[in-house]
């Protein structure tokens, strides 16, 4: 879902077709400076590049003759839009059907377009929401709550797979499958995700800030350096996490979607991609650690019952 930054754009991370018709899309992060007439993308957040990171593209406003739903033109490429300049057309996906509408919605107004007809494929109303193909596969369900949130799982597909979706409160990382097998279990037992998905976290020594993959399980809050690796970076249990709250410092940090995480060792600082997804990640944590201790036990009353006997595994 695109924010609102401190200089008061619209920005977010988007996919986009950088080579028109070559059907790949990259990840970028993109900036809507109306103050500067331009839609910028970078490769991550400039936040975390150096000072002088040029943009990977940009395009200005004013040559932009139409914004619309490409759904039908891209039917690959789930969520598309497109942006209709002079030059050519750039096709860009979001994350999700709201993220659609809104990215829309804020080039629209940015740039003074009337907003297409519902002829034209788009729909912004709440009313008519945009129709999506119903999957072909047939699944049954049940719910179940895990930290206090009610989840679905499928028990049958065709095809043997097994997928959890979040409803009600966690918001689904950029993962397509958010529940998958923990690596550390590979080979073992299978462990599902509660939450999963890429944040950007603030070093011990050097203090510098590294994008890295986070998995939140029963047990423990750990991160790889990229996805695709099995084993992690550092592993925090629940039980030695004390707080998880929105950063009071992030202001001096200067980091949007800042948040904290107080363990017995020290103070891990996070930044999430939107407010959305830092909020999230605060509720999944914090519910996480009141499935497994139990309502009124703090984590000061856990450590005064017993002494700290999984310090947690360090690499960075």
């Amino acid at each position: 879902m695109p924010y609102t930054d401190r200089q008061n754009r619209i920005c977010g991370f988007l996919d986009i077709e950088e080579n028109e018709n070559s059907g790949r899309f990259l990840r970028r992060y993109f900036i809507l400076d109306t103050q500067q007439d331009s839609l910028l993308w970078y490769m991550d957040n400039p936040q975390n590049l150096p000072k002088v990171a040029e943009p990977m593209g940009t395009v200005k406003l004013t040559y932009i003759s139409k914004v619309s739903d490409a759904t039908k033109l891209r039917p690959k490429a789930e969520f598309c839009f497109v942006l209709n300049t002079g030059r050519r057309k750039f096709y860009l996906q979001a994350n999700d059907q709201q993220d659609l509408v809104d990215w829309i919605t804020a080039l629209t107004n940015a740039t003074k377009i009337t907003v297409p007809k519902k002829s034209e494929s788009l729909t912004t109303s709440a009313d008519t929401p945009h129709e999506i193909p119903a999957p072909s596969k047939q699944v049954s369900t049940k719910t179940e709550i895990i930290a206090g949130v009610p989840v679905i799982t499928t028990t049958q597909e065709q095809g043997g797979a097994q997928v959890r979706a979040e409803r009600g409160g966690l918001k689904p990382s950029h993962n397509p499958v958010p529940y998958y097998l923990s690596r550390a279990a590979q080979g073992q037992a299978v462990v599902k995700a509660i939450k999963t998905g890429y944040c950007v976290k603030q070093g011990a020594v050097m203090k510098n800030w590294k994008r890295r993959y986070f998995t939140l399980e029963e047990n423990a809050l750990s991160y790889y350096k990229s996805e695709q690796d099995k084993e992690p970076l550092r592993l925090i249990l629940l039980k030695e996490i004390l707080k998880v709250q929105e950063c009071k410092d992030r202001d001096l940090m200067m980091r949007d979607n800042l948040f904290e995480v107080v363990t017995t060792s020290r103070n891990f600082y996070v930044q999430a991609d939107s407010p959305e997804d830092m909020h999230s990640w605060i509720k999944a944590i914090s519910g996480a650690i009141v499935a497994q201790r139990g309502p009124g036990r703090s984590a000061n009353t856990i450590r005064q019952a017993r002494r700290l006997s999984s310090p947690c595994i360090q690499r960075e």
